[in-house]
């Protein structure tokens, strides 16, 4: 089963980033940066995780305000490192676990954490500014995967204090009802106090993080129970984001060994780092069992249904390039070039020979079975002008005559073709092959 070690705190502000890429140690001013994350580099190099769940919140680089999640789960296999507007750093992408973050994913969201799921976002300085100077890296990558968890608290309302905790706990059962043996450090990034906005842009409250601190340590209950409007008063607006701290505690024991702690405020934002050791005792296996049945039970018994495949995280993964692909049918100026050149526009997208022939084939029951989701082959068909029933048809393996004898009303052909759609030909069998 996967197993916590313990937690590591770490701010995440991007000056973290810039000393690292420029090799600042050496100088008086922020050498004590270095000094503050060398004990957590040198206790992961020690305790060798598989795993880092790092909670982090992007800061309207790779999320924006057309869709903004309290709790975004990233399921990806691998994670760039976003452009924040000079270029990004010179850093490898990390890879990610698609397994464990899925099933993390199933047990959230049994819990009624109502999650959204990321791929293919790259990831800003929340991540990759105290991931730089955690771990080493280079032209092999790096020694350790990683499963990022956004928090959105960038754009009120956002989670509560209390809710983060609990997300915390919900993840330890997750964590510990995994069935594959991985250790796993949960990093849990932010602050301590500064606002970066307004005319209070610059303030700092020493003795509220050295308070902050203690509490999270030995009394993380009242810190739960604070408000945005309490952290922002004592901590500055934008570091009110330590609740943030609060979903790995969460996940730990309620007694915890702290084996290193250190604090520099060189501007803006005061830099903590912090390793917490779990204490806690490993779950019975009834428990681990019980767990495991919670997570997959509102599936359960679909796979009995035969000719359904439910569109689950593992095939969002596998299928990711396809569906993406065939989305970006929507914008006029790539439908007009697949439908242009076909061979192109596969090469453009880097599709496997096995994704290519899926599609050249019109194979849609084929398409099902790779992982791609139903409303792909929607729009693969209003482009190309053949109906959702010549779809349905070809997917049971019927012809379109069948296939409508099944229907209340046998002549309705429809797709989701808009006013650019060109001559619909609806009156050829089967939606296999190519409209002319």
């Amino acid at each position: 089963m996967a197993t916590i070690i313990g937690g590591i705190a770490a701010s995440h502000t991007p000056t973290i980033g810039f000393a690292y890429d420029r090799d600042k140690r050496g100088d008086p001013a922020w050498a004590p940066v270095f000094e503050a994350f060398d004990p957590v580099r040198q206790w992961l190099d020690v305790q060798k995780p598989d795993v880092l769940l790092f909670i982090y919140n992007d800061h309207i680089t790779s999320f924006f305000f057309d869709h903004y999640s309290a709790f975004a789960l990233g399921v990806g296999q691998k994670w760039a490192v976003a452009d924040e507007g000079g270029g990004a750093r010179q850093l490898p992408a990390i890879g990610g676990d698609p397994a464990f973050a899925a099933h993390l994913g199933r047990s959230l969201m049994a819990d009624e954490f109502d999650m959204s799921f990321f791929q293919e976002r790259a990831l800003d300085h929340g991540c990759f500014s105290p991931l730089s100077m955690l771990c080493p890296h280079g032209e092999d990558g790096w020694p350790v995967r990683i499963v990022p968890l956004q928090i959105g608290v960038l754009q009120f309302p956002i989670p509560t204090a209390r809710r983060c905790y609990r997300l915390g706990q919900s993840l330890r059962r997750a964590i510990e009802s995994y069935p594959e043996p991985l250790r796993v450090v949960i990093v849990a990034t932010g602050g301590l106090s500064h606002q970066v906005h307004g005319e209070r842009a610059g303030f700092n409250n020493t003795e509220w993080d050295a308070r902050f601190m203690e509490l999270f340590e030995n009394d993380p209950e009242t810190l739960a129970s604070m408000t945005h409007a309490e952290y922002a008063e004592l901590g500055g607006m934008e570091g009110s984001e330590v609740i943030m701290w609060l979903v790995m505690r969460g996940a730990l024991a309620s007694r915890v060994r702290c084996q290193h702690s250190a604090y520099y405020l060189p501007s803006m934002t005061g830099i903590a780092t912090a390793i917490y050791e779990n204490t806690a005792a490993p779950p019975p296996p009834s428990e681990r069992e019980r767990r495991q049945r919670h997570g997959a039970e509102q599936l359960a018994g679909a796979e009995q249904l035969a000719g359904t495949y439910p569109f689950t995280i593992e095939r969002s993964v596998k299928a990711y390039r396809l569906n993406e692909f065939l989305h970006a049918l929507v914008r006029p100026e790539v439908r007009a070039a697949f439908l242009a050149d076909e061979e192109s526009a596969f090469e453009r997208a880097g599709l496997t020979e096995t994704e290519r022939d899926l599609v050249r084939r019109r194979d849609w029951r084929g398409m099902i079975h790779y992982g791609v989701i139903f409303f792909m082959l929607e729009k693969l068909g209003a482009v190309i002008g053949v109906s959702n029933l010549h779809i349905y048809a070809a997917m049971r393996g019927q012809s379109l005559e069948d296939f409508q004898r099944t229907r209340n009303a046998p002549g309705a052909l429809y797709s989701v073709a808009g006013r650019d759609a060109g001559k619909l030909d609806w009156n050829r069998e089967g939606g296999a092959q190519k409209a002319p």
